[in-house]
């Protein structure tokens, strides 16, 4: 097992959160703990770098659309760049792309967070 590694820090007008390592059952404590932060402020933009996970499991992903529901709710949202093999097949499978659609950088998650 591969311990969780979160970093939260203002990039390009939005908060960039980083992850590595595993997001499971075992380490979702740690992604809503980061998350809390940025979903306190006003109309929260947030966009969570999964390119360093080397799994998620349903319960981790789960996480990442609780994150979503409560930014959107807010007025926000939460966007994802990094998306790519596993991550990638997940969300396919999941039939979750519509949700998470696919940004490629942070420039243009960036772009997001400017227009709404």
């Amino acid at each position: 097992m591969t311990p969780l590694t979160v970093s939260v820090r203002q990039r390009s007008g939005v908060d960039l959160v980083c992850l590595s390592g595993e997001l499971d059952r075992g380490t979702l404590g740690q992604l809503a703990t980061a998350l809390r932060p940025p979903l306190d402020a006003p109309r929260p933009r947030i966009v969570v770098d999964v390119a360093g996970l080397r799994f998620c499991d349903s319960r981790g992903v789960r996480g990442l659309m609780e994150g979503q529901r409560q930014a959107e709710g807010a007025g926000g949202g939460l966007r994802l760049i990094g998306v790519r093999g596993t991550m990638a097949r997940l969300l396919t499978v999941a039939h979750l792309v519509d949700r998470f659609p696919p940004y490629d950088s942070l420039e243009h998650a960036s772009r997001w967070a400017a227009t709404g």
